[in-house]
C-alpha cells in the first residue's frame, strides 16, 4: 500500500472527523509558504514516484502521543534542530489553539516516518504547492522526535494578557536572570514559542522544523534556531558517554530514563506543583555555549584535566577509579567543574541534560564558530539557576562565553485525540 493510500488520520488524531488533517490555515500556511522552498526541491520531479513511500518504518519510532512529551527520556540521537517562534501581532487565541493543533497533527505523523498531511509531498493536485517539502521521502522516521515548549511571553508580552492564559502562567517561568560572564545575543534568546527536534539522520531534523515553520505561516515566525550534532549527555545506561569539543567525556553522571524516583523529583513537574495543567510536563532551558576552541587547544593537558576534573583518557575522576567511579570532591581542585556541578555541592541538585555539539563555520576573526548546545530539563527552574550560579567560579570559564538563553515550560504528552498544551486552554 502507498504511502498516500496507508496515510489519512486515524479516527483519534487531533480533532479527527471536524478537521481531518491540517487546519485551513494550516494549508494556507503550506500553500503561501511553500511555493519557492517546494521549487527548490525539484518542479515537477514527484509524479513518477508519486505512490512511492517515504521508506520503511524504523524498528522502533518514537510516538508522539504519550504521558510525557518525547524527546526528553527518549534515548539521545545524534542530531539536533532546536527553533524558537514568536507569535504574530494579531493573532488570537483561537490561532495558537488551531497552530498547536496542527503542530500537534503534524508531528504525530512524521515521528511515525509520513508526510505532515495525507495528500503529502507528491500526492495532491499538481496546480498547487505540496503540503509537504518533500526532502524526507524514502527515509524512515530515523528516531526523530518533537517536543513543544512555551515560553514566559506567551503568556504575558509588555503587560497584555494576548491569549487569555496570563493567570494560568507558572509562577516559575519567568526569564533566567542574569549569570556571571553572559553575552547573551537577543536574537539568539528568548521565544514564545519552542520546537525541540531530535533525529538520528539530520535530513530528517530539518525537514521536521522546515515544514512546521512553514504550518505556522500567518501565525508565528521563527525567532531564531540552531543546529546541533554529536549528543553529548546519555539518558540510557546502554549509551556510551559522548564527548563534547573540548574533547572530554560529559554527562557521565547525567539522570538516566530507568531512574523513575530521579525522573519523579527532578524532572517531572508533579500534581501537587503549580499550575495543575503543567502535571507530567517539564521546564526546558537551553543555553548556546561557544567555546574558546583555539585557546583551549594550546592548553598542556594537565590543565585540561584539572579544569574538568576528569583524566582526559578513561574519564575518571581525578580523585581515583574508572569513568563511574564517584569522585571524592575534597580530591578535585576546588574551581574544577566536576565539584562545583556535582549534587553534594548544590545540596543534592540534579538535572537532565540533552546537549549537542555544534559547528557554524568561522566567526569574523577566522576562528572557529563552534561549542556546546546545552539543554537540560528540571522540575524546576530553581534547579538549573542554582547550578548555574555555582559554576560562577568554574575554571573553565576561561574557555566558553554563555551566547544565547531561553526557558520555556514543556507541557505535558497529548492524548491520542488531543493536542500538546491542550489542558491549558480547558
Amino acid at each position: 500500500m502507498t504511502e498516500q493510500e496507508s496515510a489519512e488520520p486515524a479516527a483519534d488524531a487531533p480533532d479527527a472527523g471536524a478537521r481531518r488533517g491540517l487546519s485551513r490555515r494550516g494549508l494556507l500556511g503550506l500553500a503561501v509558504g511553500g511555493g519557492a522552498a517546494a521549487l527548490a526541491v525539484g518542479a515537477g520531479a514527484g509524479y513518477a514516484v508519486a505512490a512511492s513511500p517515504r521508506g520503511p518504518d524504523d524498528e522502533a519510532p518514537y510516538e508522539f502521543f504519550g504521558a510525557h512529551q518525547a524527546g526528553i527520556i527518549t534515548p539521545v540521537q545524534e542530531h539536533l534542530h532546536f527553533a524558537s517562534f514568536d507569535m504574530m501581532p494579531r493573532t488570537d487565541r483561537a490561532d495558537l489553539v488551531e497552530l498547536l493543533q496542527d503542530w500537534s497533527y503534524a508531528a504525530s505523523r512524521i515521528t511515525q516516518g509520513l508526510d505532515v498531511s495525507a495528500t503529502g509531498a507528491v500526492g495532491g493536485s499538481p496546480e498547487s504547492p505540496p503540503d509537504d517539502t518533500g526532502e524526507a521521502q524514502g527515509l524512515p522516521a530515523n528516531g526523530l522526535t518533537v517536543t513543544i515548549g512555551f515560553g514566559p511571553t506567551l503568556f504575558e508580552k509588555d503587560g497584555e494578557d494576548r491569549y487569555g492564559i496570563q493567570d494560568q502562567r507558572p509562577a516559575a517561568l519567568e526569564r533566567l536572570p542574569a549569570f556571571l560572564g553572559d553575552d547573551l545575543a537577543p536574537e539568539s534568546s528568548d521565544g514564545d514559542l519552542c520546537i525541540q527536534v531530535c533525529a538520528d539522520d539530520p535530513q530528517v531534523a530539518v525537514h521536521a522544523v522546515r515544514n512546521l515553520s512553514r504550518i505556522a505561516f500567518g501565525r508565528a515566525r521563527l525567532r531564531w534556531s540552531q543546529l546541533g550534532y554529536g549528543k553529548t549527555s546519555r539518558t540510557t545506561s546502554d549509551q556510551q558517554t559522548p564527548r563534547n569539543l573540548f574533547g572530554f567525556k560529559d554527562g557521565t553522571a547525567n539522570i538516566l530514563a530507568d531512574d523513575t524516583a530521579a525522573l519523579d523529583k527532578s524532572v517531572w513537574v508533579a500534581a501537587s506543583d503549580e499550575p495543575a495543567w503543567l502535571a507530567g510536563g517539564s521546564y526546558l532551558v537551553a543555553r548556546k555555549i561557544a567555546m574558546i576552541i583555539e585557546t583551549w587547544d594550546r592548553v598542556r593537558l594537565s590543565e585540561q584535566e584539572r579544569t574538568f576534573g576528569r583524566d582526559k583518557g578513561e574519564g575518571a575522576p581525578l580523585s581515583g577509579g574508572t569513568e563511574f567511579t564517584e569522585p571524592k570532591l575534597s580530591g578535585l581542585d576546588a574551581r574544577s567543574h566536576v565539584r562545583l556541578a556535582h549534587p553534594d555541592s548544590n545540596g543534592g541538585t540534579r538535572i537532565l541534560r540533552r546537549g549537542f555539539n555544534y559547528v557554524g563555520g568561522n566567526n569574523e576573526l577566522g576562528r572557529l564558530d563552534a561549542g556546546l548546545f546545552f539543554l537540560s530539563y528540571q522540575r524546576d527552574p530553581a534547579q538549573f539557576i542554582t547550578l548555574q550560579r555555582s559554576l560562577s567560579t568554574d575554571l573553565m570559564n576561561e574557555y566558553v562565553r554563555h551566547v544565547g538563553s531561553g526557558l520555556w515550560a514543556i507541557p505535558p504528552g497529548a492524548a491520542a485525540g488531543s493536542y500538546v498544551g491542550a489542558p491549558l486552554f480547558a
